[in-house]
C-alpha cells in the first residue's frame, strides 16, 4: 500500500475530530447565546422594576421592593458570571478546533506531498519504459537494415 493511502484513515479521523470538535463548540456557542439573552432579561427587568413608580409607599413595601431589587442585583450577577463561564468555554473551544484543523492541515500536505512523490515515481517508471519501447524500436529497426543489406 502507498504511503498516500495510508494517510487516508489518519485523514478520516482527523476530519472527524474537526468534525466533532465544531459541533461541541456550536453548542457551546449557542448554550453562551441563551444565557446573554438570558442575562439581558434579567438586566432589562431589574431596569424597569427600579425605575417603576410605586403609589404607596408604607415601611414594609420599601423593605419588599429593596429586598427584590437585591435579589434581582444577586441574579443579574449570577448570570453575568454563567455568561463568562460559557464564553471561556466557547473560546476553548473555539482553540481546540483550531488545532484540530492545523492537525487535518498538517495530514493532508502530508498525504499531498506523498502523492507528489509517487506521481513523480510513476512519470519516472512511465518515461522509463517509453524509453525502452523507443531504444528497441531503434534495435529492430537497425536489425531489419542489416538484414535487408546481407
Amino acid at each position: 500500500m502507498s504511503p498516500s493511502r495510508r494517510m487516508d484513515p489518519l485523514l478520516r479521523h482527523a476530519q472527524d475530530r474537526q468534525d466533532e470538535v465544531a459541533k461541541e463548540l456550536a453548542e457551546r456557542q449557542q448554550a453562551l447565546d441563551v444565557h446573554q439573552s438570558r442575562l439581558s432579561e434579567l438586566r432589562q427587568y431589574a431596569e424597569e422594576y427600579a425605575n417603576a413608580q410605586m403609589s404607596t409607599t408604607s415601611a414594609a413595601q420599601l423593605l419588599n421592593r429593596r429586598a427584590f431589587l437585591d435579589r434581582l442585583d444577586n441574579a443579574v450577577e449570577a448570570q453575568s458570571k454563567t455568561v463568562d463561564s460559557n464564553r471561556e468555554r466557547v473560546d476553548a473551544e473555539r482553540a481546540r478546533l483550531l488545532l484540530a484543523s492545523r492537525d487535518k492541515q498538517v495530514l493532508e500536505q502530508l498525504a499531498a506531498s506523498y502523492r507528489a512523490q509517487e506521481k513523480k515515481a510513476e512519470d519516472r517508471r512511465d518515461q522509463r519504459e517509453m524509453d525502452e519501447i523507443g531504444a528497441r524500436r531503434v534495435r529492430l529497426a537497425q536489425a531489419a537494415a542489416e538484414g535487408e543489406d546481407a
